[in-house]
Parts: C-alpha cells; sequence; structure tokens
C-alpha cells in the first residue's frame, strides 16, 4: 500500500541552533549539497515489525536505524548524551533537567515545538507496557517558553539525557497520536528519512526528507527488506541485491568478501533466562545445576566461530568501564541434582546463530541431567510467550545499553519485579534494593561501580547465565559510504550514507 505523503507547511530551516546550558550544540553532519545526490540505499534488516512499527517497543531500533525517528538527545560512540532535538540542557536540580529546543521540524510540516515535545513525552509515560528507557522512572514534562521544555522526576535522575537518547523516547508530531491506543510514525518523525510506503512485514520505503535541520541527506531514499533468515541477507548482498545487511551469520561472514564485510563489537550478551516462576528454575538449585552445566567458551569459539567472548557478565568487552572490576556473585545456591527434570528451552532465529547456540545449550543441559524440549520461532512470534513466562528457558539476544544507554536501567527493566522485560520473571527482593541503590546514584564512577553490585546481586540468583558477547557482522557493499556502526546497535543509515 503506497501511504499518502503529507503535506509540508514550512519551507525548508537554516541551521541556528540555540546555544544555552552546559552543552554545546552539534549538527547531524554529513548532508548533502545541492548536486550531490547519490542512488536509492537497498537495505536488508533481521526483524520484521511486530508491533505496527510503535516506537513503543522493538519496532523503535527499526525506526532509528533508518534515520526516521529522533529524540530529544542521542548517544556518541563514548556512550555520553550529545545533541539531537534539544540543541543544549542543563539540571535545575535533583529532579529537574531544562532542555532547549533546535529550530527543526516534523516531516509533515509542522514546527517542533515545547508543546509537541511534551505531548510525545507524556503519550511515552502513558504507554502499555511502558517503554523499557522509563523503566522505574515517572516524569512530567512542561513547556518553559518558546523554547524550552523542562522535565522533572518523581526521584532525582542524574542519567535523563542518556535515558531520552532511547529510541522509543522518539518526538513525533502530534498527527502521530491521532488514532486512539495507536501511533503512527509515517510522514510524523523529525529524521532525515520519511517512511512513505510500507508492505506488511516484508518491506518499506523511506524518501529523504529535504527540510531535515541538519541538512539534506546524500540518499535519496531507502528501500528496506525485512529478511529474518540470515542466510538470504547474506546471499542478497553478494549478489547485489541490497546495499546493505545486518546481523550476517557468523557462518556466513567468511563468504564474504573482505572489503564488504564490518565486525562491530557490540553491547550486546547472548544470555540463558531461566524461568525463575516455572515448575523447574523456581528451584534455585536446579537453576544452579543449569548454570554450572554451560560452557561458555566452547559456544564462543564453537557456534560463533570466534565471532564473541565467552560471556562474564551482562556487560560484555565493549563496555570498558566494566573490565577487571566486576564483583563476584554472592549467594548462589549449591547446583542440585535434575534427575531428568523436563523443561522447554525457547528461542529465535531472526538472529541465525540463536539456534545453534539454544541447541548447543541443550545438549550441555541434557548432559547435566535435564530433559529438554528445544523450541525455534521467529521473533514476533515469540516474544508475547517469552514475556508471559510460557517457557522454562529462554536464549536471547540483548543489547545491555540499546534502550537508555545507562547500565543500571537494564538492570531495572530486565530483572526487578516491576520491569517491563523481565524474561526470567525475577523478583527478588535484594536484586530490588540492589537496583534502586544504583538508581539513586548519581556520580558516573560510583554509578557504574553501583551497577556492578546490583549485577552481582541479579548474577547471584542465577535467574540468568551470561553465554557471550557478541561482535556483529554487517555487510556492506563496496561502494557504500557513511554506515553508522555503532555498539549500542540504534544506528545504521545517516545522512551522509551513500552510495
Amino acid at each position: 500500500m503506497r501511504l499518502p505523503r503529507r503535506p509540508r507547511r514550512f519551507a525548508a530551516l537554516l541551521l541556528t541552533p540555540f546555544l544555552a546550558g552546559c552543552f554545546a550544540s552539534t549538527g547531524a553532519g554529513g548532508g548533502a549539497a545541492d548536486g550531490e545526490d547519490g542512488s536509492r540505499l537497498r537495505v536488508a534488516l533481521a526483524f520484521p515489525p511486530a508491533e505496527n512499527l510503535s516506537p513503543y517497543g522493538a519496532d523503535a531500533t527499526i525506526l532509528s536505524r533508518l534515520g526516521v525517528t529522533e529524540g530529544l538527545t542521542a548517544l556518541d560512540a563514548n556512550g555520553a548524551a550529545t545533541p539531537a532535538l534539544a540543541a543544549s540542557w542543563r539540571r535545575e536540580d535533583d529532579r529537574t533537567w531544562l532542555f532547549t529546543l533546535r529550530e527543526a521540524v516534523f516531516q509533515d510540516g509542522t514546527a517542533v515545538t515545547p508543546a509537541a515535545v511534551v505531548n510525545a513525552l507524556t503519550r511515552a509515560t502513558r504507554a502499555e507496557p511502558v517503554p523499557a528507557a522509563l523503566s522505574g522512572v515517572t516524569l512530567t514534562a512542561k513547556a518553559a517558553g518558546t523554547t524550552g521544555v523542562r522535565i522533572t522526576t518523581t526521584a532525582p535522575d542524574a542519567v535523563l539525557p542518556l535515558r531520552l537518547a532511547g529510541p522509543s523516547l522518539a518526538v513525533l508530531a502530534p498527527g502521530a497520536y491521532e488514532e486512539k491506543g495507536a501511533v503512527d510514525p509515517v510522514g510524523t518523525a523529525t529524521g532525515p528519512f520519511e517512511l512513505t510506503e510500507v508492505t506488511g512485514t516484508t518491506a518499506a520505503g523511506l524518501d529523504r526528507f529535504d527540510d531535515h535541520w541538519g541538512g539534506r541527506a546524500h540518499a535519496p531514499g531507502i528501500d528496506a527488506r525485512f529478511i529474518a533468515d540470515g542466510t538470504a541477507r547474506a546471499n542478497a548482498l553478494r549478489t547485489g541485491q541490497v546495499d546493505l545487511a545486518e546481523a550476517i551469520p557468523v557462518a556466513q561472514a567468511a563468504t564474504l568478501d573482505a572489503d564488504t564485510r564490518r565486525e562491530t563489537a557490540t553491547t550486546r550478551t547472548t544470555s540463558l533466562f531461566l524461568n525463575t516462576r516455572s515448575d523447574v528454575f523456581a528451584d534455585p538449585a536446579l537453576r544452579a545445576a543449569a548454570r554450572a552445566a554451560v560452557d561458555t567458551a566452547a559456544l564462543a569459539e564453537g557456534v560463533y566461530e570466534g565471532h564473541a567472548d565467552a560471556g562474564a557478565g551482562l556487560y560484555g568487552p565493549a563496555v570498558t568501564w566494566a573490565d577487571g572490576k566486576r564483583a563476584r556473585p554472592a549467594g548462589r545456591a549449591k547446583p542440585g541434582n535434575p534427575d531428568g527434570a523436563s523443561l522447554t528451552l525457547a528461542t529465535y532465529d531472526n538472529r541465525p546463530e540463536l539456534p545453534e547456540a539454544a541447541q548447543v545449550v541443550k545438549q550441555q543441559l541434557e548432559k547435566a541431567g535435564f530433559t529438554v524440549k528445544l523450541e525455534v520461532r521467529e521473533y514476533a512470534r515469540l516474544e508475547s510467550d517469552a514475556l508471559a513466562g510460557k517457557f522454562d528457558a529462554f536464549v536471547g539476544a540483548r543489547n545491555s545499553l540499546l534502550d537508555t544507554g545507562d547500565p543500571v536501567s537494564l538492570l531495572a527493566g530486565d530483572f526487578t519485579c516491576d520491569g517491563g522485560y523481565n524474561l526470567a520473571l525475577l523478583c527478588d527482593k535484594a536484586v530490588d534494593r540492589a537496583v534502586a541503590a544504583a538508581q539513586g546514584t548519581a556520580g558516573t564512577g560510583e554509578r557504574q561501580e553501583a551497577a556492578l553490585t546490583a549485577e552481582a546481586a541479579v548474577l547471584g540468583t542465577d535467574a540468568v547465565v551470561p553465554l557471550v558477547h557478541q561482535r556483529v557482522v554487517t555487510g556492506v557493499a563496496a561502494d557504500v559510504r557513511g554506515v553508522l556502526l555503532d555498539p549500542y546497535e540504534r544506528t545504521l543509515v545517516g545522512a551522509g550514507t551513500r552510495r
């Protein structure tokens, strides 16, 4: 279905960011000057939309990776908050921040105003389930004059600028929220590319948004295809059908020419989540038995063929500040005797290594005395059952800094009683206390130390067993320039991406 383009009522804006507060403004960079257009980019993505491209769930990263959506802030390569729709910001007190907006326009032609930003953030706070970036946080946004947005949190939040960089907190025009209970990103975002056409869960078309605040993109548009099969993605790149292919399977990486293969260390960790409310793993001793049965080194070298590191914790080697500073998990139960206990282990095939990793884990658990049934589906058909606790164990890949860039937010969202993405269904008072203590810590170094203490509390429950820390392989055609590869996996195509 071809979607009608929304009328634009504003001409292109000059880039005249406001300079205020403690952060300097930066532009998007890499835009094209008149007459420098490239060709449309052909992109193969691994995950089809699971939630009608709503920004509040897993689809948020599809929108950010294709350059459709933006938030008030973004993350730089070092994980620090940088300006996006907010040109600058400052902290007024422990619970209040003032963000100054740059001059920008939505893709439907309406201006990015304080009222529009307040509306977008307020809608996000009311979403169900709550976006992961807001897990454990309650915020209120109000307009402050003609260019400011004042955001107040019920408790001090030292990392609010990081939180607002989360893809799920993208700012959309008021028109995106006209249909009750739904969010429509078509023609209502602010990024350099505008979503114009969607073909179910198989493809999407995007055109360049000429009025982007950072300048006009090099590529006139993007033709995106959602290809869940990793081998098919690699073949599409090899045969010249696509210019970019994300998440190339390690088994296919060696078949690509060296100049078309890009390996990036990421903050993504593949883990074994044990359902703490299932008949089997409600018993801490059997969780300990499962943890003791897993050989992570064999997974890293075998399944991932050296394109991953053995699991060392919830934060991988890309999180350099965690290296050598981890606290030893305390209070672990002694491994019990599985005695043939039956369990269902689930995973998804959008990341081709996961079924193979799950098969190896299955064999290791069976060797330890468990009876294991393996279930593999596409992620879109698996997520709701996994979150509802319908499996005893789950092998999944999770980017620890994807949602907020804040290490504590991962712990709050994935391992606390109120967490919105709690695959292990863990509800442990000691873990909640440790995470709450970390959330209340302000200084960067102190917060990192508190995060590692909380990580040790999580690992002490054996609700999760880190298997490997991934290095993602992206296929990039030899004539493509300006691909945005980052350890947080939030970006792929930007204004400077071209062929």
